[in-house]
Order: C-alpha cells, then structure tokens, then sequence
C-alpha cells in the first residue's frame, strides 16, 4: 500500500471536519465528493434565483420536463425515420 501526503490549511482543515490526520483515500474521496456537491448544488440554486426558476412549483417543473422529453423524443424519431428510409442514404455506402 502506498500513502499519499495532501497538504491542506487550517480554515480547509476544520471546514471539512476532520478528526484526524490520517484518513482513508475511500474517505478522502468521499469528502471531496460531498463538498462537490455542495458547490454544484450552490451555483444551481444561484442560477436558479439569476433566471427566476427557483419560485416554480413541482408541477410546472414536470411539465417542463416532459415538454423537453417529448421535443426531444420526437426529434429522434424524425431522424430514425429519415435515417431508415432507404431511399435517402442506402445502407450499402455505409
């Protein structure tokens, strides 16, 4: 087993809560993830507010997704069906 030595300051040191100066990669990655996560979910909630999404309700967020589902679903049906159609591009030049 190898051992890796991170170097992090004290204000990084207790934002993350560690315990110890010792821990599992396992545990190491587990904590950049949830910081990750923290940020990711942080910007999603700035751009959000920024774009005036963030006072939709439940509803209106399905409806939107379904409407993106369909449009996109519909797309590919489009192109499946131009794409099968032999007469457009036959199979064999491929």
């Amino acid at each position: 087993m190898r051992t890796l030595n991170v170097s992090i300051s004290d204000i990084e040191y207790n934002k993350f809560g560690l315990k110890d100066e010792k821990l599992t990669f396992t545990d190491f990655i587990d904590l950049v993830s949830k910081e990750l996560t923290r940020q990711n979910l942080n910007k999603s909630l700035e751009l959000a507010e920024k774009y005036g999404i963030s006072k939709m309700t439940m509803d209106e967020i399905t409806n939107e997704v379904r409407s993106v589902r369909r449009a996109k679903n519909r797309n590919f049906h489009e192109c499946y069906r131009f794409f099968s159609d032999s007469t457009q591009f036959p199979i064999s030049h491929y």
